[in-house]
């Protein structure tokens, strides 16, 4: 394992990190109490010391597991979490959570995440998905100022998203807030992430990058020769087999990545987020024994080389020859996308 230094922080994480979300939230499976904490004890005797998680996963689980797994090792790990969205108010269905930022829930939402995690300290506290207009808001950051007054958080940021956009959050927390960003940033989806690590890299303000692999595409997962058959009552079914189609297209156009290097897909993908020295680590999702360790094989593989990274920012440009690119989400616009 290597690791680096967040910048503008004193923080340093494993470049491989474990995002927790994929043992604590059901999206990946049943939740397994004991296979779960056996993941993350593995994770940690193979050097990995950044594990990121938030109240939300499971209903706060997602916190008490690393208190349940990790807590014999909490001075050797740096546990990110995040906060934001009302735990306590009525969800419909899978929509988004109502947010709260005012001073009083950040606080409380603190306390209860140090109670759930067994530690009197967060190493990076996140506000989780937050826009534009929370970003602004002078007493949140007053809010967070005071938490690591008291000691109780060692650093702050935000977690932009949810999923792929928010240019304007990303670039405001890093280019106004000169505070760490969480962003998405992979082979088949550069943008914003390549804005936001250049404008990172001119500020000397680190970022910690999740969904290295494309939701699958990345991580061998789906290949030609993998057939994959979609449930034909799901009403999801044609947008699923027409992305998994361009996915695999997309696959089809960067073999080139894969000749020369020594590692599978899923590492060089995961290589080639962490080229950009500001990217500090990485999030993959880790579901097996097996998988945790081919991932984290990836820190000893060379990086992408220069004219290989070129020429996938070349094709990422073109789409890789699959047509316009997926508008990019916006909180400044009525349509909800950039123009």
């Amino acid at each position: 394992m290597k690791y680096r230094t967040l910048a503008g922080t004193d923080l340093k994480l494993s470049t491989i990190g474990f995002g927790v979300w994929s043992v604590s939230t059901g999206w990946w499976g049943p939740v397994d109490k004991e296979a779960g904490e056996a993941l993350l004890n593995r994770a940690f005797d193979l050097g990995v010391t950044f594990f990121d998680t938030a109240d939300t996963y499971g209903e706060g689980y997602g916190e008490e597991i690393m208190n349940n797994a990790l807590c014999s090792h909490r001075q050797e790990i740096v546990i990110g979490s995040k906060f934001g969205y009302d735990l306590d108010a009525p969800r419909e269905g899978h929509k988004e959570r109502p947010q709260k930022w005012d001073p009083e829930f950040v606080v409380e939402a603190c306390n209860r995440s140090l109670k759930r995690l067994g530690t009197d300290y967060i190493d990076f506290y996140q506000a989780h998905n937050a826009r534009l207009s929370a970003i602004e808001r002078d007493d949140l950051f007053d809010t967070l100022d005071g938490l690591v007054k008291a000691g109780k958080v060692r650093t702050y940021g935000i977690a932009v998203g949810p999923d792929i956009g928010w240019v304007e959050e990303g670039e405001f927390t890093i280019q106004k807030r000169h505070v760490p960003a969480q962003i998405i940033y992979n082979v088949f989806e550069q943008e914003p992430g390549r804005r936001f690590i250049e404008v990172a890299a001119k500020e000397g303000v680190g970022v910690v990058s999740r969904v290295p692999h494309a939701s699958g595409l990345l991580d061998g997962t789906y290949t030609r020769d993998k057939p994959i058959e979609f449930d034909p009552s799901d009403h999801r079914t044609y947008r699923k087999k027409q992305w998994l189609e361009k996915g695999l297209n997309k696959l089809d156009e960067i073999q080139f990545l894969f000749e020369n290097s020594d590692g599978t897909v899923a590492q060089v993908a995961l290589q080639f987020v962490l080229k950009p020295e500001i990217v500090a680590s990485v999030l993959p999702t880790m579901t097996s024994i097996e998988q945790l360790e081919e991932f984290l094989g990836a820190a000893d593989l060379a990086e992408v080389p220069d004219d290989e990274n070129t020429r996938l920012a070349d094709l990422y440009d073109d789409n890789f020859g699959q047509g316009p690119h997926d508008p990019i989400k916006s909180s400044l616009t009525e349509s909800g996308y950039r123009d």
